[in-house]
């Protein structure tokens, strides 16, 4: 009798124990610089830190809106799309950085297309204005003497721009878009040529962020939240054979497809994060919000200062 009634305790200790967890809901979408963040779900890293998160798989140009209506809390997006959501109404801080992108993310061209500069006039696919896709196209056209005004914008998400390459879609000159879809326009060169990628114009970046209000009122699951990514990617050095194949899986890919297309892009530990921080992070921002108000995606500049919380990376 009382090794059953303690039994009973220790069932009411766990289960007390498993609703203490915080739920937290997160916006994310197939891009491979996100993979930690299932890993971390998958291989229970959230559930040991005391976290029920949910990964709600949501298109760029919606996930604001995600967060706007409270079905989400947090997200991972890019850098400047936090500078995009901010101005327009929709408050969040970002809270650590996931990765940096070196050749993940990039513009495809038909093959007559010899320089960036060649697409004036042109139709080119990029996914909405204030989604990712959509600045690095403004930043390469930028930087090669253009601006989206010089070119037709056809907005096709990253996959389906991809895909539209691979067909051949007589219409299109042109497309934008990241791993591990841009892996499968290497593995296709008729379809097309990168011509330009984050190794040419390093200005992809991906961070975690959160409402003003969750974090307020949930700090320890804010550093919960910090701390599973970190141990996620220590997870990916220790034993990357097991963790390719759980963050594969979860875009349809093998273990050997998803090892292929994280070469691209590199993961930001703790340090690096730090780093970041410290000084990277607001001369971005200010040089995005610029590009961002020239591109007629904000109206105006929101207050820079208050984008990111660092105290969770400690």
């Amino acid at each position: 009798m009382k090794k059953l009634f303690a039994l009973s305790l220790a069932a009411l200790a766990v289960t007390a124990a498993q609703a203490q967890d915080t739920k937290v809901a997160v916006g994310i979408s197939g891009w491979t610089g996100f993979a930690p963040l299932t890993l971390a779900k998958e291989a229970g890293i959230f559930k040991k830190n005391g976290l029920d998160v949910t990964l709600k798989k949501i298109p760029q140009k919606d996930r604001h809106l995600a967060i706007a209506s409270g079905d989400v809390q947090c997200a991972a997006t890019t850098v400047e799309t936090w500078v995009v959501w901010n101005a327009n109404g929709v408050a969040t801080t970002q809270i650590f950085q996931l990765d940096k992108s070196y050749g993940a993310d990039g513009m495809v061209v038909k093959p007559n297309i010899t320089k960036i500069a060649d697409l004036k006039g042109k139709t080119v696919a990029a996914s909405a204005p204030g989604t990712a896709p959509y600045f690095t196209l403004a930043w390469f056209l930028k930087k090669n003497g253009l601006s989206t005004k010089d070119v037709k914008v056809v907005n096709l998400e990253p996959q389906a721009a991809a895909n539209a390459m691979i067909a051949g879609t007589a219409d299109l000159d042109a497309a934008m878009t990241y791993e591990p879809y841009l892996g499968a326009v290497r593995a296709k060169p008729e379809a097309g040529k990168i011509i330009a990628t984050t190794l040419d114009y390093p200005m992809v970046m991906d961070t975690f962020g959160c409402t003003p209000k969750f974090l307020s009122d949930n700090p320890k699951a804010a550093k919960a939240l910090a701390d599973s990514y970190f141990e996620a990617v220590d997870m990916i050095k220790k034993d990357p054979k097991k963790s390719f194949e759980i963050m594969g899986a979860d875009v349809k890919q093998t273990g050997e497809q998803f090892e292929a297309s994280q070469k691209y892009l590199r993961w930001q530990d703790r340090d690096a994060n730090q780093k970041f921080f410290a000084g990277e992070h607001a001369a971005f921002s200010k040089e995005a919000a610029d590009l961002l108000m020239e591109a007629g995606i904000i109206k105006q500049v929101p207050d820079l200062s208050k984008l990111a919380d660092t105290r969770f990376l400690k």
